[in-house]
């Protein structure tokens, strides 16, 4: 179940204007954000209008982590308040500004003021006007709206900035287990520990392949009976695969789901050939597909900057995500052909089509998903090394409803741009084979993400 937003509200002010006008507008845009169902609101409900009241809410505000920072600015009032604000909890623009243990993103908003003719009751442009040079003197990030408080593209970008805000806050903490090595000639998946930690905090966690076999061996009978009987609600065909291997499968799942549970792992990351088959007898994709289904994003071939890069779609859009390759192109469709052996989250199975169980085409052992992607939008990135230092490539498209182009599970997509241009962009910058997705337009929230990270951005689209 995903969490509302925290959103830390501060209304500013000064009692040289229209206090009784300031408080009415701030009544407004707290109504449309609590009416969207999707926030809580952190912070002062009254007007805050000295420097001691600001720092106090900057206090309370530290205890309490929060997506973003929104700074409303009911009346004008100097910078000196949201600069207090902004040093306590927002996140600093460049590397070297020192920042707050819990960073969070900051919005400066002021409602727009009828042309009266007489007072200017509020002045609240030029608040924002005169924060963002207070800000931009600090090296402090923010971004801004100047709309009236029931403006409905504003609130939607307040949650779209707050999801981005929850994904970085999320991903400072982030632990990822990583299970055996990358395969040779697989550069792709290498990783930069060190950097990982300067981007975003993320922390990469080795282990061994063993305790994982050595679990599947051991897996109490009675978890993975009630295993394939869950799965057999899902997935046709799972009594015509070989029995012992399936539950081998199944009992690689449980572990791994164990060991994620106990040491707060949010994403795994796997090296699924060919110990899984030469060491445990069977397929380790079945197993991430159900694990990647409840939120536990899994890679293939221990793909470290894969699985990072599906815990960002999956924070941004609230469903999973999957790791897969470009395999196919057809440049005057502009589509390409996604495809991985069967480890898509069942959740993306077109629901025209009944999930069945297979065998791995190469090594002809289960467990493997197989079923088409479901028609839809899809937000595509990859936190990619390619130059040697990360960025994020980023692109959209609409998954087609097409018939399965090969075994296990693919989807066929189709580009927003030119194909030519995509298949171009992938070849002369020597792009990473694995791109992950997710459900759902998040592309103004990927990129919002992308800043805060201070991500450079290529575009797939």
């Amino acid at each position: 179940m995903i969490q509302p937003l925290r959103i830390g509200f501060v209304a500013l002010a000064r009692p040289t204007f229209d206090t009784a006008l300031a408080a009415e507008v701030t009544a407004q845009v707290r109504a449309g954000l609590l009416a969207t169902g999707q926030v809580t609101l952190e912070g002062p409900e009254a007007l805050v209008m000295d420097l001691q009241a600001a720092q106090a809410a900057a206090e309370g505000l530290q205890d309490a982590p929060i997506d973003l920072l929104l700074v409303w600015q009911a009346s004008f009032a100097d910078a000196t308040m949201v600069v207090a604000l902004a040093r306590a909890v927002a996140a600093p623009a460049a590397p070297a500004t020192p920042a707050p243990a819990t960073p969070a993103p900051l919005l400066l908003w002021a409602p727009p003021e009828e042309r009266t003719g007489g007072r200017l009751r509020l002045n609240a442009f030029c608040g924002i006007n005169l924060a963002a040079h207070g800000l931009h003197r600090e090296g402090i990030g923010y971004d801004y709206l100047y709309a009236a408080p029931d403006d409905p593209a504003a609130l939607d970008k307040v949650l779209l900035l707050a999801r981005a805000g929850r994904a970085a806050r999320l991903l400072r903490s982030a632990r990822i287990g990583r299970f055996g090595l990358n395969p040779d000639g697989f550069a792709p998946c290498t990783f930069d520990g060190e950097a990982l930690a300067a981007l975003a905090g993320i922390r990469v966690v080795q282990r061994g392949l063993s305790e994982v076999f050595d679990g599947a061996r051991t897996a109490a009978p009675a978890g993975v009976d009630d295993a394939l009987a869950e799965l057999g609600r899902r997935v046709a065909g799972l009594a015509e695969l070989d029995q012992p291997s399936l539950r081998k499968t199944l009992g690689a799942y449980l572990t791994l789901a164990d060991l994620a549970r106990e040491h707060a792992y949010d994403g795994l990351a796997v090296r699924c050939w060919p110990e899984f088959f030469t060491e445990l007898g069977c397929a380790a994709c079945g197993a991430m597909s159900m694990l990647s289904d409840r939120m536990i994003p899994c890679s293939c071939e221990a793909d470290v900057n894969g699985t990072v890069t599906q815990l960002m779609l999956q924070w941004l859009s609230g469903e999973p995500a999957f790791g897969t390759d470009m395999v196919g192109f057809d440049v005057h469709r502009d589509e390409a052909v996604l495809w991985h052996c069967g480890l898509a989250p069942l959740s993306m199975a077109d629901p025209e089509f009944q999930p069945r169980g297979t065998i791995h085409s190469n090594r002809k052992l289960p467990l493997l998903m197989e079923f088409p992607l479901k028609p839809g939008r899809v937000t595509l990135a990859r936190l990619s090394q390619a130059t040697g230092a990360y960025r994020l490539v980023v692109g959209s498209g609409e998954m087609l409803r097409a018939p399965l182009s090969f075994s296990g599970t693919s989807g066929v997509l189709r580009f927003d741009q030119s194909g030519r241009e995509v298949l171009d962009t992938i070849m002369a910058e020597g792009l990473d084979h694995h791109v992950s997705l997710t459900y759902g337009d998040h592309m103004d929230a990927l990129l919002a993400l992308a800043r805060m990270l201070g991500l450079p951005v290529l575009r797939l689209t």
